[in-house]
């Protein structure tokens, strides 16, 4: 498998807010922003992997600027990191007044996805080539998030391994 770089599988979507994606005030929906977050993390993560992927986990999310019904919402997204079939994709979430033309920096948020194969069990997937600086400093962010998110699952498997010996 040859390695990829962020900039191969760099992508972005965007979408007007509607009244459908917001409250009676007007103000859009987190969950609105993060159905769109998962989706461009999901294109980034299919494009470098060439494969089903799913929704791992979400790491955080900061939301800085309100979004509103008539604005554009673009999500940028990037890969961060890669291991051996998981993938950190970074979002970045801008708003636009389409008639005023302000963009907005609206939120940030860091989402792992797994690379399944045919029969949905993980595969792997392409090392990440990291040449820039900024590259090399979000890789060894992500790298430290990864390591933590292990032993996180790690221990709730313990957990649930110990709560299934409870019942029995």
């Amino acid at each position: 498998m040859e390695e990829k770089t962020p900039k191969e599988t760099e992508s972005s979507i965007s979408r007007v807010m509607l009244p459908p994606d917001a409250n009676v005030a007007g103000n859009v929906f987190g969950g609105t922003i993060l159905k769109m977050i998962d989706e461009i993390a999901g294109i980034v993560a299919t494009k470098h992997s060439r494969r089903n992927c799913v929704t791992a986990n979400i790491d955080h999310i900061d939301f800085i600027y309100p979004v509103h019904i008539g604005d554009l919402l673009e999500m940028k997204g990037r890969m961060n990191f890669v291991g051996k079939s998981s993938m950190e994709v970074g979002v970045e979430v801008f708003a636009e007044n389409l008639e005023r033309g302000d963009v907005n920096f609206a939120g940030r948020a860091t989402v792992t996805m797994v690379a399944l194969d045919d029969s949905g069990k993980p595969v792997d997937v392409p090392q990440l080539k990291v040449d820039s600086e900024e590259d090399k400093k979000l890789f060894q962010a992500a790298f430290k998030r990864y390591e933590e998110r292990s032993k996180r699952v790690s221990h709730m498997k313990k957990q649930e391994k110990e709560q299934l010996e409870l019942i029995k």
